[in-house]
């Protein structure tokens, strides 16, 4: 069975979009803090693919470029006790309260 980064543009024959688009604030963060785990030996291109395609299916056509890109730096994290899964929820949890 094909999985779902590796079949280009399916399940549309519509060509892709390549035009270039504004990036969202986070998005333009996310790009940068890749940019210095990569810099600082805490991931490398190879293992960030790998944690992209290592996401379930269905959560892989959920998410946009950049939130896959930050399910893989979750999984990288983990994987390499820089982060535990709690102190990453624990995170998410108190930006979410009003006024974060």
């Amino acid at each position: 069975m094909t999985r779902p980064h590796d079949r280009g543009g399916w399940p549309t024959d519509e060509p892709i979009d390549r035009s270039d688009h504004q990036r969202l604030d986070w998005e333009v963060r996310m790009d940068a803090l890749h940019q210095v785990l990569g810099r600082k030996g805490l991931r490398t291109t190879d293992e960030m693919r790998r944690a992209i395609e290592s996401l379930d299916p269905e959560l892989y056509e959920s998410l946009s470029y950049y939130e896959r890109w930050t399910a893989a730096l979750e999984i990288l994290m983990v994987e390499k006790d820089v982060l535990t899964s709690e102190e990453i929820d624990g995170k998410m949890a108190q930006l979410e309260q009003p006024g974060s």
